[in-house]
C-alpha cells in the first residue's frame, strides 16, 4: 500500500491545517539496488526484509560474499549518487555490540542500519561514517536487541537512541525494525527507546504495543530552511501532521506515544524570529490537545571534516559554513567545530525557550546546544 493510499484509509480524522503553503508526503524511498550479503541471508530477520523486499517488486541481487562492491564512481558526487540509490542487508559487525553513550540524547546509542536516503545538505552523517553513504540494514536484528539488557539500570529508567546513524521510519517499509524495536521495549520495564525522523508514514505504528516506553520524535526547521537544505523528505507541515497523530490517545485513533520535536539545525537566517515564529505557530496548531511533550533544540555547526564532504556530495551547497562567521569549539580530544558566536547563540536560546515556556509550560526542554 502506498503511503496515501494509506493514509487516506486511515480513521484518524484529527488533521489540522498548517500554515506551510506547501505540504507534501514524502515519497516513499525505493532503492534501485537492494543487495543482500550471504550472512543477512542466513538471520530470519534478513529473510523477513526479503520477503518485504520482494513484496515491493524491488530487484534483490545477492552477493557471493560478505563484502560489498560496486558502489565507487569516478568521483565523490558520483559515489554518493550510487550509494543513496542502494540498501545493502548486511550483519551489524561485532564491535556495534559495545554500546557507546550518547548524551544528552540519550544514556546508550545503538544501530539497526546506517545511512538515510534523505539528501539534507547539513547532514549530521558526513564525516561520522566510513565509506560510502550506502544505506545498510541490520539483519541480526534479534540479537542487537537482546544485547541492550546488559546496559540497562536495574532501578531507573535507561534511555537508549535508535536514529543516531540512520533515520528509522525513512527505510522502515523495507525493513519492519522500528516497529520491531517499539515491541521489544514495550516488554522493557526500566528502559526507554528514543527515536527521531523527518519523514511522516506513521500508519504502522500507531497500533503497536509500545506501553508508553518509546519516545517518537519528529525534526523540524523553519519551513524556509527545510524548503532548501532538506531534499527528499516530508514537508515540515507533513511532519508535523505525523507527529499529532504518534500523540493523540488510542482512543482517538492515535498511538498515544510520549513525543518530543527536535528543532534543527537553528540557523539565524534573515527574519528568523518571523519564521520560526511560523513554526511555532504550526506545532501549537499541531500539538492543540494535552500530550507528553518534549523538545531538543540544536544550533547548527560543522566541522572542517563534514564541510569538506558536503561540498563533495553537494557541490551547490548554498549552506552557510564560512569559518570567519563563527567561534571554535574544542572537544577534549582535541577536534573542533564552528558554531555561532556567543552573542548569536544566546539571542537564539532566548527567542527558543521563551516561545516553548509561553506555549507549551508542562513540556520539557531537554538540552540545547
Amino acid at each position: 500500500m502506498s503511503l496515501p493510499t494509506a493514509i487516506a484509509n486511515s480513521t484518524i480524522s484529527n488533521d489540522v491545517i498548517l500554515s506551510e503553503p506547501s505540504t507534501h508526503k514524502a515519497r516513499l524511498w525505493m532503492p534501485e539496488r537492494v543487495i543482500f550479503t550471504p550472512a543477512a541471508l542466513d538471520e530470519p530477520w534478513g529473510q523477513q526484509i526479503l520477503s518485504r523486499v520482494r513484496s515491493l517488486n524491488l530487484p534483490v541481487e545477492e552477493l557471493p560474499r560478505n563484502r560489498l562492491t560496486g558502489l565507487r564512481g569516478e568521483n565523490e558526487r558520483e559515489t554518493y549518487d550510487i550509494s543513496k540509490r542502494t540498501l545493502a542487508v548486511v550483519t551489524a559487525p561485532p564491535s556495534s555490540f559495545k554500546l557507546s553513550p550518547i548524551p544528552p540524547s540519550a544514556d546508550w546509542q545503538f544501530h539497526i542500519a546506517e545511512g538515510c536516503p534523505a539528501h539534507c545538505q547539513y547532514c549530521y552523517l558526513a564525516g561520522s561514517l566510513s565509506g560510502p553513504p550506502v544505506i545498510r540494514v541490520f539483519a541480526n536484528l534479534p540479537q542487537i536487541l537482546d544485547n541492550l539488557v546488559s546496559y540497562e539500570r536495574p532501578s531507573e529508567v535507561t534511555t537508549f537512541e535508535v536514529s543516531c546513524y540512520t533515520d528509522p521510519l525513512g527505510i522502515e517499509h523495507l525493513t519492519g525494525s522500528l516497529a520491531e524495536c517499539i515491541r521489544y521495549f514495550g516488554n522493557r520495564e526500566n528502559a526507554q527507546l528514543r527515536w527521531v525522523s523527518k519523514f511522516d508514514g506513521v500508519s504502522e505504528l500507531l497500533s503497536l504495543p509500545h506501553n508508553g516506553r518509546t519516545r517518537c520524535r519528529i525534526s523540524v526547521n523553519a519551513a524556509l530552511i527545510s524548503g532548501k537544505f532538506e531534499g527528499g523528505t516530508a514537508s515540515v507541515s507533513s511532519r508535523l501532521q505525523a507527529l499529532r497523530r504518534l500523540a493523540l490517545p488510542q482512543s482517538q485513533g492515535g498511538g498515544g506515544y510520549p513525543v518530543g520535536l527536535v528543532i534543527a539545525p537553528i540557523m539565524p537566517i534573515e527574519d528568523w524570529e518571523l519564521h520560526y515564529t511560523r513554526l511555532f505557530d504550526d506545532i501549537s496548531a499541531a500539538l492543540d490537545f494535552d500530550c507528553d511533550l518534549t523538545f531538543e533544540l540544536i544550533s547548527h555547526r560543522f566541522t572542517p571534516g563534514s564541510k569538506e564532504v558536503l561540498m563533495q556530495w553537494y557541490p551547490h551547497n548554498k549552506l552557510d559554513m564560512n569559518e570567519e562567521n563563527r567561534s571554535v569549539k574544542r572537544n577534549k580530544f582535541g577536534g573542533i567545530k564552528y558554531v555561532y558566536d556567543a552573542d548569536t547563540m544566546k539571542k537564539l536560546r532566548r527567542f527558543f525557550e521563551s516561545q516553548i515556556a509561553e506555549r507549551f509550560p508542562v513540556a520539557k526542554i531537554l538540552y540545547w546546544t
